[in-house]
């Protein structure tokens, strides 16, 4: 059976995913942005806070506003006592290196404030950091260290390791995920009592052809745009389903996740990015550990998109944005559909 899909460019007609969501948590999205907006320009800063004042604004760090005001949808706050939430199906990993502190833990301290089975994998001259914060029985210790190829061993490491568990699939996730988000209803809810990997594990065994699955970043879903609750045949993103029986594996030193990606969907099957569920990525190369000392020294952004584009020339190209490199992919061709079980 063939389901109709949508790509990140083409989202016309948009209840094409109705059918194939049925069964899943509630999604509705509509279109909620601004009818227009005019510019306002003050000659002084007593006239701009006469202004804000006057139609009922904080006059402090505003930089725009809604009219009458709109205010913002809460995050929820985690619940009194322990939170128990619907087991997943298939084994988590989370690759760190150099981010055993409290501050740096994101990943970890997400999970575990959802009560989410987890497996943390380090290099054994981290061992002691790591237990000294996480449960060993936790950590998965790599029998390598420093080969100088970022997380590319360690991810190809966990992949066999799940394999040898007998798994189907596994998740793969960075180690800079600063929480997990829930899109409904143009309103984004920190999930705080809800397992966000289980639906999406549901919603992929229902067919036979998704390669790889997984959320979207959080600021790139906006609560007011219209969205549908997954997109097909595009990039996924350091939350990654993946399923075991894919030929490839990870390769290179950079954009490893859309390197995979586009191996994945070139080789004939489907990628499935999730807009309903989200995880909240915080910028790589601001925070320390992980790959920043070790890959993004010097020029790292351009080096990472040269890769890329030297990796698929007939996708991927170099850009240059906001006065930055980067890679711009198009992913328009790959219009492989999803087929049910």
């Amino acid at each position: 059976m063939t389901e109709g899909q949508g790509t990140l460019f083409d989202l016309e007609p948009f209840d094409w995913w109705r059918d194939s969501w049925e069964g899943m948590p509630e999604f509705e999205s509509a279109d909620d942005s601004a009818f227009d907006s005019i510019t306002v320009r003050f000659r002084n800063e007593e006239d701009r806070r006469a202004f804000l004042l006057r139609v009922g604004e904080n006059p402090a760090r505003r930089r725009s506003i809604w009219y009458p005001l709109k205010k913002c949808q809460p995050c929820s706050e985690r619940n009194a006592g322990p939170t128990v939430v619907e087991p997943g199906k298939y084994p988590i990993y989370v690759i760190s290196k150099g981010r055993w502190e409290t501050s740096k833990r994101l990943t970890v301290r997400s999970l575990e404030q959802l009560g989410i089975a987890y497996q943390v994998v380090v290099e054994p001259q981290e061992f002691d950091e790591y237990a000294a914060v996480i449960d060993p029985s936790r950590i998965l210790v790599l029998p390598f260290s420093n080969l100088g190829r970022g997380s590319i061993p360690a991810r190809n490491w966990a992949w066999e390791h799940s394999l040898a568990q007998g798994a189907r699939r596994h998740w793969i996730l960075d180690d800079n995920l600063n929480g997990f988000y829930r899109l409904n209803r143009n309103a984004k809810t920190r999930m705080t009592d809800a397992n966000p990997f289980a639906p999406i594990e549901r919603f992929v065994d229902r067919y036979t052809n998704i390669g790889l699955a997984g959320h979207n970043y959080e600021f790139f879903a906006k609560a007011q745009d219209r969205l549908p609750p997954y997109t097909v045949n595009t990039r996924i993103y350091s939350s990654i389903l993946i399923s075991n029986d894919l030929p490839h594996r990870w390769r290179g030193r950079y954009n490893e996740d859309t390197d995979l990606s586009l191996r994945v969907l070139k080789g004939g099957s489907c990628t499935v990015l999730f807009n309903a569920f989200l995880s909240k990525k915080e910028p790589t190369m601001r925070m320390a550990g992980g790959n920043t000392d070790e890959l993004y020294a010097d020029d790292g952004r351009l080096a990472m998109a040269q890769s890329l584009a030297d990796q698929h020339p007939d996708v991927a190209r170099v850009s240059e944005k906001f006065g930055r490199h980067q890679h711009h992919v198009d992913y328009r061709g790959f219009l492989t559909q999803l087929e049910r079980v």
